[in-house]
């Protein structure tokens, strides 16, 4: 089939590409360069450097008639959210809104859409948190998350444009780039290859940080192909269900970098900092469903993922 990826020249999304290509596809890649990097995207693929939210975009989409539409382009800072609240709806409603309505016109039968499981539900009481929680976001950036499920529920009933949302909790992996909460992982990286000490962001009397739900990207992958024929109309988290503070994330990210880079021992400390806008205290998603109605479940534990990400940062340079 033809499978056009939004963002795919992103830190998700080109690996995305890469899988969708091996399986055999044909894809085409859309993405404005504002967070991705040109390097990321497959020689196999098809390239556009375009702004989704540009009248350009609704014409390719005619242009290419593809069968699926895989939505990873996205303004993803929590922080960068609060600070601007209109460019982040503006990128992520209104980019989202641009897309339905070519993809309406031009055919396409599918669209797998990016949400937020680490954000969308806020501070739930439900937890660990599955999919009929309520939606409580507490950022921009997680408003725009939920808006946009309740316009693929209409553009669905009142287009039939199908569609599968995948909630994703926080992901790291190679390729990603050390701006967002997202990206701890990167930053945590970059920051001590430099020699700078880390910063360690918590509410008050949780000097262990926040408990966030880590999934390696190899595992979200596999969840972008399963949802190309499965999980018709619905949302799946798409996470490990296990907890980790940021402080167990950075001694893990450490130990590494003590061990294959011998990094000094004197960076083994973070410096405390308060919870920034936006932050919530906690995430853990369940993912039952997500088992039940795509056949995915994760397969690499974040010790292995890290250690995975950390052996890529040094071959790579993180280039």
């Amino acid at each position: 089939m033809k499978i056009l990826v939004t963002g795919g020249a992103g830190f998700i999304g080109s690996h995305i590409v890469d899988r969708y290509l091996k399986l055999g596809h044909e894809v085409v890649v859309v993405d404005d360069l504002s967070s991705g990097s040109a390097a990321n995207v497959n020689s196999a693929a098809r390239f556009h450097l375009m702004d989704v939210r540009s009248r350009e975009f609704s014409t390719l989409l005619e242009l290419e008639r593809p069968d699926v539409i895989n939505h990873h382009a996205a303004q993803i800072s929590v922080p960068a959210s609060v600070q601007n609240p209109r460019l982040d709806a503006d990128v992520n409603i209104l980019g989202l809104l641009n897309l339905l309505e070519g993809a309406v016109r031009s055919g396409v039968k599918k669209v797998i859409f990016i949400s937020s499981g680490g954000a969308i539900y806020g501070e739930s009481a439900m937890y660990p948190t599955d999919e009929s929680a309520p939606l409580e976001p507490m950022s921009p950036y997680a408003i725009a998350k939920a808006v946009s499920e309740s316009y693929l529920r209409f553009y669905r009933h009142h287009h039939g444009l199908d569609y599968t949302t995948l909630r994703y909790s926080n992901v790291y992996g190679p390729r990603q780039v050390s701006h967002g909460e997202a990206g701890v992982v990167s930053i945590f990286m970059d920051r001590l290859l430099e020699g700078r000490p880390c910063h360690l962001y918590h509410f008050e009397g949780e000097p262990q940080g926040m408990i966030r739900d880590y999934v390696f990207v190899g595992d979200v992958v596999e969840a972008n192909v399963a949802a190309l024929d499965r999980g018709s109309g619905e949302a799946f988290n798409i996470a490990t269900s296990r907890e980790t503070t940021t402080r167990q994330l950075f001694d893990l990210v450490f130990e590494n970098l003590r061990e294959l880079a011998g990094i000094e021992p004197s960076l083994a400390e973070p410096v405390p900092g308060p919870a920034r806008p936006g932050d919530i205290r906690r995430s853990c998603l369940l993912i039952e469903k997500a088992r039940e109605g795509l056949g995915w479940t994760p397969a690499t534990s974040i010790e292995e993922g890290i250690r995975k990400t950390v052996e890529w940062r040094l071959e790579s340079n993180g280039k």
